[in-house]
C-alpha cells in the first residue's frame, strides 16, 4: 500500500508541475490543460495535484512498509 500511495504521489506531482509549467511557459505537456471540464481553472487544478501529492507522501510515510 505504501508503493501505491508512493506513485500516486509522486503521478500527482510531476502532473501538478507539469500544469504550471505549461501555464507559464506554454510548453504542451502535461495533462491538466488536456481537460476540457478544466478550462480556465488550470492553474487551481494543477496546484490542487501539488497539494495532493505531498499529502500522499506524507500518508505513505505514516503507513509502514510491507
Amino acid at each position: 500500500m505504501k508503493e501505491l500511495l508512493e506513485i500516486l504521489g509522486f503521478l500527482a506531482l510531476v502532473q501538478g508541475v507539469a500544469g504550471l509549467v505549461h501555464e507559464f511557459t506554454d510548453w504542451d505537456w502535461g495533462l491538466v490543460q488536456r481537460l476540457g471540464f478544466l478550462d480556465g481553472y488550470e492553474i487551481y487544478a494543477s496546484v490542487t495535484l501539488l497539494v495532493l501529492g505531498l499529502a500522499l507522501f506524507a500518508a505513505a510515510e505514516s503507513r509502514k512498509s510491507g
